[in-house]
């Protein structure tokens, strides 16, 4: 089976490092024209439009403000003409110990749902909207396997972020297939990118390793090629579903 997405426009956010660069380049290498969204690491988006030898462009947001966010899908679909898919890969996890001041606490909590959640929910609506115009397109939201499971009480915030991703991704799934558009969630365990780094660096990589299945952690270029099929149209019937991409540390 070869996957050609010639003629196809995808919007991947937090594609500078880690799973969103890996999805990148290999949607590019699959023909796409990829929208690299970044926050603050330009160079390192630079670097990846090279990398794809400019097939694509770079779009820059801070998804920690949501205002910000308003607008984006429909600038991005005047500048580069109609998105084939959005992949929502941009994500934060920050710990946030149980015993921390509330106030404190709440800070951390507001952004990660900023940036998890609320932001993500604005790219999907803005999306649907333009997508149902075209009568088709494909979201492809980036969870976490904590969505099912849960997480450390660090973590609480994150693993409610993206419980709520789930919903929207069903929803969408649920009430737009019949205007054309799909949707899927890609649930990812302990994944060696530069946000897992940290959590590691706190609790160890053996607390990770004892914690899979495999021998080895999962790398974002395991992810990539999920992501590409998904959105090639060739996994449709699909929509709505999850797919765990973990190492077998969680199996549901």
């Amino acid at each position: 089976m070869k996957i050609d997405l010639t003629n196809k426009t995808i919007l991947v956010t937090g594609a500078s490092r880690g799973i969103g660069a890996a999805a990148a380049l290999q949607l590019a290498a699959s023909g796409a024209k990829v929208l690299i969204h970044y926050n603050k690491a330009k160079e390192h988006a630079e670097n990846l439009l090279a990398q794809i030898q400019g097939k694509g462009a770079l779009i820059q947001c801070d998804l920690s403000k949501p205002v910000e966010v308003v607008g984006l899908i429909e600038k991005a679909w005047a500048e580069f003409g109609p998105i084939s898919a959005v992949v929502n890969n941009a994500g934060i996890a920050k710990a946030a110990p149980d015993d921390m001041p509330s106030n404190e606490w709440l800070k951390i909590w507001e952004e990660t749902m900023a940036v998890n959640t609320t932001s993500l929910g604005i790219i999907c609506k803005e999306y649907v909207e333009h997508a149902k115009k075209e009568k088709q397109g494909r979201v492809i939201n980036i969870s976490s396997r904590a969505a099912f499971r849960g997480d450390t009480t660090d973590y609480i915030a994150y693993a409610a972020s993206k419980g709520a991703v789930v919903s929207i991704t069903r929803t969408i799934a649920r009430h737009y297939g019949k205007d054309g558009i799909k949707a899927f969630l890609i649930a990812p365990g302990f994944t060696r990118t530069d946000m897992a780094n940290e959590i590691l660096a706190e609790y160890g990589e053996g607390f990770a390793l004892n914690d899979i299945a495999l021998r080895e952690l999962t790398k974002p270029e395991d992810l990539a090629p999920m992501i590409t099929l998904l959105c090639s149209g060739l996994a449709d019937h699909a929509t709505g579903a999850s797919i765990d991409i973990n190492a077998g540390s969680y199996v549901h």
